[in-house]
């Protein structure tokens, strides 16, 4: 069995290697299932790093998010030709994987496995910030940087569903047709004129919610088109800046501060909650009504230009391991 392994910390591109092993076994209450598909996210890298907000045991397999089918289930509720995502743990690059039963949420019939992979991540993190934090009237505004990213994708096309309207900040104008065909109220450069814009989009009901993946000048910008009282969610930081806090708009805007880790939220979260998310995105991607785009699909032993893509600025979506 090939896997995608890592002996020490650092770059991705000089320290994951292919290993190849023998299957693991399916002891009682487990699962062992073949891998259709994994994407390659900021957090595997990061993970790969020694930056993640955790650290593995090494070595280590990569891969944190997936869906696979089932091949051998020594557990109730699970059989062969199931397909399901991983809720919980590491090492989803590899042809097989082994975990116990409750790490695991069994897909609805008909869902495109890709789609599916991209499942635990983004769309539950998009989902729970437009949930979990304010309760804002139809009609409100949500404004976001990198909306063109995974998580910023989903926050489009699940926010209109709750009644929401979304103010969507990128850096290239050339993205302004894909995500206002995509179900964006308004995309605008993120740059300094950013916040009149919003602001005059917006009017008096200035928005109550803003979600920063990003970081440094984009996250100020993001505070400053917040109304009074807003909640400013940080779930990213891709600029690698910290975030620069007035202290005017704390004490006269009375803005919160709040950060979002979807793996810390799976910890402490009811099971039920959990699984309620996961079947609400689930029976969307089956509609067709929640999808992200895939850039290219790659073997593992094709790892070098997949990691490769997944740098180059030209990429159009996720880059995925079909092992």
């Amino acid at each position: 069995m090939k896997t995608l392994q890592f002996s020490r910390f650092g770059s991705p591109r000089q320290e994951l290697s292919l290993a190849e092993g023998p299957a693991p076994d399916c002891p009682g209450g487990s699962v062992r299932l073949r891998m259709l598909a994994s994407p390659i996210n900021p957090a595997d890298l990061n993970l790969i790093e020694g930056t993640y907000g955790v650290k593995p045991e090494l070595p280590a397999t990569g891969g944190i998010e997936g869906c696979g089918e089932v091949v051998e289930s020594r557990a109730d509720g699970f059989a062969p030709g199931d397909r399901c995502i991983f809720l919980a743990g590491t090492g989803l690059w590899a042809e097989e994987v082994v975990v116990g039963a409750g790490q695991l949420f069994k897909l609805p019939e008909g869902i495109d496995p890709v789609q599916a992979a991209m499942l635990k991540v983004n769309p539950a993190t998009a989902w729970q910030m437009l949930t979990g934090f304010v309760a804002p009237e139809e009609g409100a505004w949500v404004v976001q940087n990198s909306a063109n990213s995974g998580v910023g994708r989903a926050v489009i096309q699940l926010a209109s569903p709750l009644g929401l309207r979304t103010i969507n900040l990128v850096r290239r104008e050339s993205l302004f047709g894909e995500l206002t065909d995509l179900g964006a109220d308004h995309v605008l450069l993120d740059d300094a004129d950013a916040v009149d814009a919003a602001k005059e989009l917006c009017g008096d009901a200035r928005p109550a919610l803003a979600l920063n993946a990003v970081g440094g000048d984009s996250a100020l910008r993001l505070m400053n088109i917040l109304g009074p009282g807003g909640v400013h969610v940080t779930y990213g930081a891709m600029a690698r800046k910290p975030l620069k806090v007035p202290n005017g708009l704390l004490i006269f805007q009375n803005l919160q501060l709040r950060g979002f880790w979807l793996t810390r939220w799976m910890k402490d979260a009811p099971a039920d909650e959990v699984v309620e998310t996961y079947q609400r995105l689930a029976a969307e991607v089956a509609a067709g009504r929640l999808s992200l785009p895939v850039d290219s699909t790659h073997p593992l032993s094709d790892f070098a230009r997949a990691l490769a893509r997944n740098e180059e600025a030209d990429r159009e979506g996720k880059v995925i391991f079909t092992p």
